[in-house]
């Protein structure tokens, strides 16, 4: 009767025990991929928007529906190398992204070593990718409230190149969608830049930098 009831008790708790296991990270290693933008179909192709179709194309290739709504955010989990990898797309605009990574971040207890953060770079040519294990938010708005709200600057960003313009102004540069010619060098950016992710998630920052910070990785 008492191992009946034991059983019955720890029926009820192991979820939780578990839950908690894992958001904790005794259970598995967590890696959190971020891409930012901004949510709605009218920026959806647009430059500014290159983290998020970083996460969609990791998502495909994962196999992981982002569409949760967690966190403020789109979210999708999967397992890779025996690492949980989480997926977010932050959903308040680009300029607010740091509160949803930021509660993500306290949810899970994740170190910053375990973040990494795509995003678009004016000061990269089109096609062009770089990855960095910390840093300045390089007067990037949406990096610049992730570190305000993270209270640091030393987690992972991946930066996707897009240029920049002498013929507009950079509010509406970034929120225009590129030509034929420069949205090939961006589709091909986006492919390599969620490789970097995926050897990042295996075999760490400095992998990944040595493997797709060269001058020819478009």
């Amino acid at each position: 009767m008492a191992s009946s009831l034991l059983e019955q008790l720890w029926a009820r708790i192991a979820p939780a025990v578990k839950g908690r296991a894992e958001a904790s990270g005794d259970m598995t290693e967590i890696k959190m991929i971020v891409g930012l933008g901004n949510p709605g179909r009218e920026y959806a192709g647009t430059r500014h928007n290159a983290g998020f179709d970083v996460v969609d194309s990791l998502a495909r290739q994962l196999g992981v529906d982002v569409k949760k709504k967690k966190f403020g955010g789109l979210f999708g989990q999967c397992v890779l190398d025996d690492k949980t990898v989480m997926l977010l797309k932050p959903q308040r605009y680009m300029n607010c992204s740091g509160e949803v990574v930021a509660t993500a971040r306290g949810f899970y207890k994740l170190a910053l070593e375990d973040i990494i953060v795509v995003t678009d770079d004016m000061a990269l040519e089109p096609g062009r990718i770089r990855i960095r294990p910390k840093g300045s938010s390089g007067g990037h708005n949406g990096l610049e409230d992730i570190i305000a709200r993270l209270g640091s600057d030393e987690f992972t960003r991946l930066r996707i190149g897009i240029g920049e313009s002498s013929e507009q102004m950079a509010t509406d540069y970034v929120l225009a969608r590129p030509g034929d010619e420069e949205k090939e060098l961006k589709e091909k950016a986006v492919e390599k830049a969620a490789q970097a992710v995926i050897c990042w998630v295996k075999e760490g920052v400095d992998a990944a930098m040595n493997k797709f910070n060269v001058r020819n990785n478009a």
